[in-house]
């Protein structure tokens, strides 16, 4: 199906939400370092002890570090013209992926716990289900279900 429209009816591009930086980490680290070594040097029953904690502590921020790279190359494109809903999805270790979908043959399912709030995006189209954005906050989850739920119902009383 060859797509002629040059403006998508919507588009998002979810992301895994951006915690904080691991430089307050290191900050933290180098000042923990100056102020105990003038007392690990003084009381010497404090030095093993003294430096390994540091250097577990050098290695949580390193392991952290790594972490939050690899959830910043996890991503999903959702775009969606008036004959066609695309989805894009790149994970860490994972080739880009695209599935394209026929707008009458895909359904919009929410997950929700029991405060309404919306847990869970789900596609469900004929081959199975695809969950849109599982790394979203429950907060941009329920926005974002908002704004493609009406997005998707205008796009199938449109065609």
């Amino acid at each position: 199906m060859q797509v002629t429209t040059t403006q998508p009816l919507f588009s998002a591009t979810l992301r895994p939400e951006k915690s904080l930086s691991s430089a307050g980490g290191w900050i933290a680290l180098v000042l923990a370092v100056i102020v105990t070594t003038p007392l690990m040097i003084a009381v010497p029953n404090l030095l093993v002890p003294g430096l390994i904690a540091i250097v577990l502590a050098g290695a949580t921020l390193i392991w952290l570090g790594r972490r939050q790279a690899d959830r910043r190359k996890v991503s999903q494109v959702i775009t969606l013209w008036p004959e066609e809903l695309e989805i894009t999805s790149t994970g860490q270790g994972v080739d880009r992926t695209m599935q394209r979908h026929e707008i009458g043959s895909v359904r919009l399912r929410l997950e929700r716990d029991h405060f309404e709030r919306t847990t869970g995006v789900f596609l469900r189209h004929a081959t199975g289900e695809l969950e849109l954005g599982p790394f979203l906050s429950v907060e941009d989850k329920t926005s974002f279900a908002r704004a493609f739920g009406a997005a998707l119902r205008q796009a199938r009383r449109n065609s």
